[in-house]
């Protein structure tokens, strides 16, 4: 097996292994404060990034070594913040309906690119990023005279993501991909062992299985992202994260009863087509500033 072959091969075990983890972070997000399901998830992929970087080269010290700490305490808050609204949205929102709207992060990383890094969009980025937001409001069209306030918590998830990457690809600029992911996992669990606790509930000892599966989870899909991240572009593995839509609407309606409209699935295929047009054009525009270097 040919080493890209095996880097699609953990693209899809993570992509999946996300899926079940939305899955249980759901059923534990309508039980339990997700403040608190935060917490707990964070300590097993924090102490997963401690150990990791403790067997990178140079050990704990070099990877922690970093050129812009307030940008990297930033990222790991925003990341942090937005999988607390991430599974208020899986418990409120349901998880088909989420992911759909999930689906534009992509869009909106275009959209806040141009103030936000200084970056400029074409044509064609822009039609994309149009098409794309026609599609949102499909997936947001009022099911009948009232509209879902709550949706509005997914579209927040969105911009929180959306500013996190961001805030990813300017430390990128100085930082190794290692000591973003050190950040990201440390810098969480810090700030949720702040808050988690004023949350605390007790489990039951069933969920308390559950809970230990998602930790698992947690940093098993992290563990084959990297691996895949080792041997892809990630040109060639963010359009199949789309696929966590699918799973994420299979496991929505035959789990948990949950139910599409017409204006879900049409705005979904809208924006997930959008969505791809858009990394596929930064991916171009980005070799042909590269060559021209």
């Amino acid at each position: 097996m040919t080493s890209k072959t095996q880097g699609y091969v953990f693209v899809l075990l993570a992509i999946t292994i996300f899926s079940i983890q939305d899955a249980i972070s759901k059923h534990l997000g309508t039980a339990y404060p997700p403040v608190f399901v935060t917490m707990l998830r964070y300590w097993a992929f924090g102490f997963f990034c401690v150990l990791l970087a403790v067997k990178m080269k140079g050990g704990l010290r070099a990877t922690a070594r970093t050129k812009r700490p307030l940008l990297q305490i930033v990222r790991g808050l925003l990341l942090a913040a937005q999988i607390v609204v991430v599974i208020n949205c899986f418990a409120i929102i349901g998880l088909a309906h989420s992911q759909a709207i999930f689906s534009a992060t992509p869009i909106v990383v275009a959209l806040l690119s141009m103030p936000l890094l200084g970056e400029l969009v074409g044509w064609r980025r822009w039609t994309a990023i149009c098409v794309g937001l026609v599609g949102v409001l499909l997936i947001l069209k009022p099911e009948g005279e009232f509209f879902d306030v709550n949706l509005l918590l997914a579209v927040f998830s969105c911009f929180l993501f959306a500013f996190y990457v961001i805030a990813t690809r300017l430390v990128s600029r100085d930082d190794s991909s290692m000591t973003s992911f050190f950040y990201t996992g440390v810098v969480g669990a810090t700030v949720m062992t702040a808050i988690g606790p004023f949350y605390w509930t007790w489990m039951s000892w069933g969920d308390w299985g559950w809970m230990a599966l998602l930790c698992m989870t947690s940093i098993s899909s992290h563990y084959c992202l990297i691996r895949a991240y080792d041997m892809l572009d990630a040109a060639a593995i963010q359009p199949l994260t789309y696929l966590q839509l699918v799973y994420a609407s299979i496991i929505g309606v035959v789990i948990y009863n949950e139910t599409l409209s017409f204006y879900t699935i049409i705005g979904s295929i809208i924006v997930v087509s959008a969505g791809i047009f858009t990394i596929w054009r930064e991916h171009v525009v980005g070799r042909r500033e590269a060559n021209r270097r």
